[in-house]
């Protein structure tokens, strides 16, 4: 098994010479399609790699026990699923790049956008038209080749998986999780675009649906799954890795909706309270919601969907927030969820270094700070 600094090293590797066999083709095009890699590659650079990692830790622990491999096979299969890996964070990024869009995010990692790095490019050449719809359309093209060279990455690991059924199974997973994601990112883009007026009861019900298919499966499950299909685990095998997933994708989820109001913009890289500025429609919010009756809570419905918070607004919604306990019942859920996550791994019949780098990684995802 690999160290997971040298996973995450070959990770970038790959990417690396993978964006710049692209830009080389575009070259051979035109120069001036070199910011459509330039600003991708950039966005690929480092993260927390939970998802290959995710992925890698849950090929390792179920091969052993599913596939008997030669030496040159286990390293065909290393160096396939290194790929698989490098796939998923290219997918990842992907769906960062039309996130922010949608939410219209200036910053990521502390850096602008995508769409920004467009808007900023207009304005330096003194381009004709809107620097904003010149933005808007270079990260939606971004944003669709990642999403294209995401699925040559992942076709090309495939064709060393070790049977026919094992590259059926990662397809299909694959293919589950692209569908899932897009989902749940309409459904969160429904969520802050749909009247305050909305039964304020059902909103934490809603936020739940929006979490369980636009974060807690795509980046827990799906990974866990991919790596598991492609050790030749069986159903009753996947079946405990996605039990084990959900809980702990819900809790990944709700401390970043915690982050996203409450975080460190140094440690973030996002300004204080965004997603109250992008009126994110989150549990922590519906858990507010339903706390709050008349004035209270019309004026935090008109402050949730104005788009254009003063600093002052901001911190009035973060301190409704706080007093009326949904910032407590919040960090209540991700305890109770993330125990339960660690219950249902410590079932999982797995080699004992990948179960630990499981246990290791599910702690990092419950107790974050960016």
């Amino acid at each position: 098994m690999l160290e997971s600094s040298i996973l995450l090293n070959a990770i970038q590797k790959q990417l690396d010479d993978f964006c710049a066999s692209r830009r080389r083709d575009f070259g051979l095009i035109s120069e001036d399609l070199y910011p459509l890699v330039d600003f991708a590659q950039d966005l690929l650079q480092g993260g927390k790699r939970f998802r290959a990692q995710f992925c890698y830790w849950s090929w390792a622990g179920n091969l052993a026990s599913n596939l008997q491999l030669t030496q040159e096979q286990r390293d065909q299969s290393l160096e396939a699923v290194v790929g698989i890996c490098a796939a998923l964070e290219m997918f990842h990024a992907a769906a960062l790049v039309h996130d922010d869009l949608l939410d219209q995010s200036d910053t990521r990692r502390g850096k602008p956008a995508v769409h920004k790095n467009f808007e900023s490019l207009h304005e330096t050449e003194a381009w004709a038209g809107s620097k904003e719809r010149f933005g808007q359309a270079g990260s939606v093209l971004v944003g669709d080749l990642m999403l294209s060279w995401s699925s040559e990455i992942f076709g090309n690991a495939l064709l060393h998986a070790p049977t026919p059924e094992i590259e059926q199974a990662c397809r299909e997973e694959f293919s589950r999780m692209r569908v899932e994601i897009m989902a749940g990112q309409y459904l969160d883009v429904l969520e802050e675009n749909a009247a305050p007026s909305r039964n304020p009861s059902e909103a934490v019900a809603r936020a739940n649906r929006v979490m369980l298919y636009k974060t807690a499966k795509y980046s827990i499950e799906a990974p866990l799954l991919i790596g598991a299909a492609f050790a030749g685990a069986n159903q009753s095998e996947r079946k405990a890795l996605g039990a084990f997933a959900i809980p702990l994708g819900l809790a990944f989820q709700l401390r970043d909706d915690v982050l996203g109001v409450f975080g460190d913009p140094q440690v973030t890289g996002k300004p204080a309270g965004d997603d109250l500025r992008e009126g994110k429609r989150t549990v922590l919010v519906g858990l507010t919601r339903e706390t709050l009756d008349g004035a209270v809570g019309r004026v935090f419905d008109e402050m949730l969907t104005s788009r254009e918070l003063s600093d002052d607004q901001i911190r009035f919604l973060q301190q409704t927030i706080v007093g009326c306990g949904a910032l407590k019942k919040t960090e209540d859920l991700i305890e109770q969820l993330g125990t339960e996550s660690m219950q249902l791994l410590e079932k999982i019949e797995l080699e004992a270094e990948a179960k630990d780098a499981l246990r290791q990684l599910a702690l990092l995802v419950i107790n974050r700070s960016h």
